[in-house]
């Protein structure tokens, strides 16, 4: 590979079009969008909302949220396949501004890194309990660093070492996943329907503080859990999708990763546990010396106890497992996270190259894993998916909806990016605070409430109040 190939395939064309000879069809955009959440935070989620709803109920809900989620994925993917640009630059067009994307860059960039610290966590405690190590600084340095330099390495070069990482780290992740999957509901020898139609584990107390006491407060809790991954894969759908050669291409990948998160994962996270727990609670019990009762509650009280779930069920398999599912989930949260960063420091005008934001991103994690900010995360983590779905609705509604209210044609937008589209960041703070604070009592599932906001507020507020200067107008084109 000659320097000028190398310094482009570093660049990845963050801040600019991707040229048509560059794009990917539906199956290399599919290892990436199935890649990211395929994951051990959402077996854990999965696993928490058939504990909460039972096995049933959670996947109607697994079932309703993969059809909104793909919907939206497939809207944001295909303005971005129009534009060829990612969902940050892109928002700069369609709802913010140059300057006003500063926000989305924020919301995403906070959110995605958050991740990337949340799964690197994952994976330290994972490797702590495999190798019987202490909780030590030399670990603590050495273990974080490797993953850090690891993400790195395999980030650098651009979408297409991502694609070839992702796509043969799911391959071995789900040939695993489906062995240690067999081998735990062989052991616990559930009849079929049980392990298909279980109800709620949790206690009636625990279920009426969470509001999940009736099939239909279930179904919400369910619903409001993963909605908030489809928000931020959505905005993942769009990174990609500038790589698709055609609508359709991301349309299908979209639908794919949101079917792996919402139903493959979903499913497998809770027959997995819910048949492999008997042994999670014995293990507890017998190594930590736990009560039944504690050892029960550690079983499903963080992400934590996937890992150790599947290092208990697989030992040196499951370990695999681990790595696998977390190191394809690490290197395109990082991909997206430069990307992001990327474009909030071009706004300011700095612009030192995408391979300084994979950096600048592992670092942000790090930093994230000795305060208080990956609690702020986990803490926060039904408004950030609030926050992107704003982010994400602003921009379809200006794309498909507005420029065609006004008469004008998408082309125009390329021509000249306001500094600051104060619509679409008024926006995004009103639709958020009143799903949010206000009307959540009335409509439980925020994320329909914001994505309805975002489609009234939106256009009244740019066709009349903040009217872009000069007025909508001229060449037509990308419809």
């Amino acid at each position: 590979m000659s320097e000028t190939q190398l310094s482009t395939a570093i660049e990845d064309h963050a801040l600019e079009r991707v040229p048509d000879h560059a794009r990917q069809g539906w199956l290399a955009l599919s290892w990436n969008t199935a890649g990211i959440v395929t994951s051990l935070v959402q077996l854990f989620l999965g696993a928490l909302v058939c504990f909460v709803a039972g096995y049933r109920i959670a996947l109607a809900a697994g079932v309703f949220v993969t059809v909104v989620g793909a919907l939206l994925g497939w809207a944001c993917g295909h303005v971005a396949h129009r534009s060829g640009l990612s969902s940050t630059v892109l928002s700069r067009h369609f709802g913010f501004g140059r300057q006003g994307s500063i926000i989305s860059s924020l919301i995403f960039a906070f959110m995605i890194i958050g991740f990337l610290a949340l799964e690197n966590a994952l994976l330290y405690k994972g490797f702590l309990f495999y190798f019987h190590l202490s909780d030590t600084l030399t670990s603590r340095i050495v273990i974080y660093g490797l993953l850090s330099l690891a993400w790195v390495l395999l980030t650098a070069y651009g979408f297409a070492l991502v694609a070839r990482v992702s796509s043969i780290t799911l391959v071995a992740f789900l040939a695993v996943l489906a062995y240690i999957t067999y081998v735990v509901v062989s052991a616990a020898a559930h009849p079929g329907a049980e392990l298909l139609g279980f109800g709620s584990q949790f206690p009636a107390q625990a279920l009426q503080a969470m509001g999940a006491s009736t099939p239909v407060g279930k179904f919400v809790f369910c619903v409001n859990v993963l909605i908030g991954s489809a928000g931020a894969l959505a905005l993942v759908d769009a990174d990609l999708g500038r790589y698709a050669r055609s609508s359709l291409d991301i349309g299908v990948a979209a639908l794919i990763g949101n079917v792996m998160m919402d139903i493959v994962m979903l499913s497998l996270g809770g027959i997995i546990m819910y048949a492999g727990i008997p042994a999670l609670i014995d293990f507890y019990m017998h190594t930590d010396g736990m009560t039944r009762q504690a050892a029960a509650q550690a079983a499903l009280h963080s992400p934590d106890s996937i890992t150790a779930a599947f290092i208990v069920f697989g030992g040196a398999l499951g370990a695999l497992l681990m790595v696998l599912a977390q190191s394809k989930a690490q290197v395109l949260n990082t991909y997206s996270a430069s990307l992001s960063l990327s474009n909030l420091f071009d706004a300011f005008g700095w612009r030192p190259g995408r391979l300084s934001f994979v950096i600048l991103g592992n670092v942000i994690g790090l930093l994230m894993l000795y305060g208080r900010i990956l609690a702020l995360v986990n803490s926060w983590i039904t408004i950030l998916g609030v926050l992107t779905t704003a982010f994400a609705g602003v921009i379809v509604v200006d794309y498909f909806l507005v420029r065609r209210l006004a008469g004008a044609g998408r082309a125009e937008a390329f021509e000249r990016a306001e500094s600051v589209n104060w619509a679409g960041v008024c926006t995004v703070i009103a639709s958020v605070l009143l799903s949010h604070y206000v009307l959540n009592r009335y409509v439980p599932v925020e994320f329909f409430s914001t994505l309805v906001l975002c489609l009234l507020l939106y256009p009244a507020l740019r066709l009349t109040v903040f009217r872009p200067v000069p007025a909508f107008g001229g060449a037509r084109g990308l419809s």
